[in-house]
């Protein structure tokens, strides 16, 4: 199993062993590890080995140490792709689970000109405003702070409970919006005390901020979004190619 003439250190094969186990299923979710001393056992190596694995295994968060219990498989993070434009409603469902929302606040508003800006619509422009938490099997996620262009989707806040309908469905299904293209930037930065609250996380875990801006096929901005996400639950990933800038010469 373990390769003592390989150039990798022993507890990183380890590591890397026990990963593929707790992302398999081998443990479950909130399994219980071997011991340090049980490790060393089993594959013939030293409690010292075991050890710098299973540090290892704790600080990319697979893992956390129960005082007096021993080390627990941690509900491992939620992979957002970046390079596809989905609601939440359909990522969750892909991944086997229950999406919810949870309505914080709905309503019409005149657009400041950040708002505007982004939306493309003329300051005090009447905008509608819909806060929602997120939520999967129970559990908060992120909160979502959408505003949306009413010319291209008059009445939707009247006419729709967003705490349990998708608002992509339903401007795809209702108001004719084929949403193709995203302009979405991403931080970390440390949560207020607002949000802390709300995605119950407590104080020293970072969130992602997401600002999105999400056109139609005629390119109009249809949502301008502001969301927070539980940086203890998301990570973000996406697949990157090699840039081969065009050669001198072969330009048209």
């Amino acid at each position: 199993m373990l390769n003592p003439e390989s150039a990798t250190p022993l507890y990183l094969q380890l590591k890397s062993h026990l990963q593929t186990q707790i992302e398999e299923g081998v443990y479950g979710k909130d399994g219980r590890l071997p011991s340090e001393r049980e490790l060393a056992q089993q594959y013939n190596i030293s409690r010292m080995t075991a050890r710098q694995a299973i540090q290892a295994l704790m600080q990319d968060g697979f893992i956390d140490t129960r005082v007096g219990k021993g080390t627990y498989v941690r509900e491992q993070r939620i992979d957002q792709d970046l390079r596809h434009l989905t609601s939440f409603t359909e990522d969750m469902q892909r991944r086997g689970r229950t999406a919810d929302s949870r309505v914080i606040r709905v309503e019409k508003i005149r657009a400041d000109a950040d708002i505007a800006a982004h939306l493309k619509v003329l300051t005090d422009t009447q905008v509608g405003m819909l806060s929602r938490l997120r939520l999967a099997d129970g559990e908060p996620l992120a909160w979502e702070i959408c505003h949306l262009n009413l010319r291209l989707c008059p009445d939707i806040l009247d006419r729709y409970d967003f705490s349990s309908e998708s608002l992509y469905r339903v401007l795809r299904e209702v108001y004719g919006q084929r949403l193709v293209s995203a302009q979405q930037v991403i931080t970390a930065r440390m949560p207020s005390r607002e949000e802390r609250d709300l995605l119950h996380i407590t104080e020293g875990i970072p969130v992602l901020a997401l600002h999105r801006v999400t056109h139609n096929d005629a390119l109009q901005p249809v949502e301008y979004v502001q969301s927070v996400y539980r940086g203890d639950r998301y990570q973000l990933q996406t697949t990157l190619n090699l840039y081969a800038p065009t050669e001198r010469g072969s330009e048209t």
